[in-house]
């Protein structure tokens, strides 16, 4: 099992900027893919950004540019560094860890793009 606690999350203004955090624990030895999705209200579930074992990054066009998705090995934890904020960034951001047959998501964090 892998437990994965998020934080980062909160207000902030169009054009700001914040840091998501995912720390792991647990049975952490077989995990190869790390990624962020999102999801806003009455929208599906959405891959923001993803970086596997070897350390490739994938991410979104909607926020190519803009985010950052990094892994401190050490510490078990991945980082979203988010920039240059837009509305339609608001969403509930989870964090997923996964092994060749398991995943395992965050609680999500809620982050809000407002004036």
């Amino acid at each position: 099992q892998v437990q994965l606690v998020e934080s980062g999350g909160g207000l902030v203004q169009p054009g700001g900027s914040l840091r998501l955090s995912c720390a792991a624990s647990g049975s952490i030895y077989s995990i190869y893919y790390m990624g962020w999705y999102r999801q806003a209200p009455g929208k599906q579930r959405e891959l923001v950004a993803t970086i596997i074992s070897g350390g490739s990054t994938n991410y979104a066009d909607s926020v190519k540019g803009r985010f950052t998705i990094t892994r401190d090995n050490a510490k078990n934890t991945i980082y979203l560094q988010m920039n240059s904020l837009k509305s339609e960034d608001t969403a509930v951001y989870y964090c997923n860890f996964r092994g060749t047959i398991t995943s395992y998501w965050g609680q999500g964090t809620q982050v809000t793009v407002s004036s």
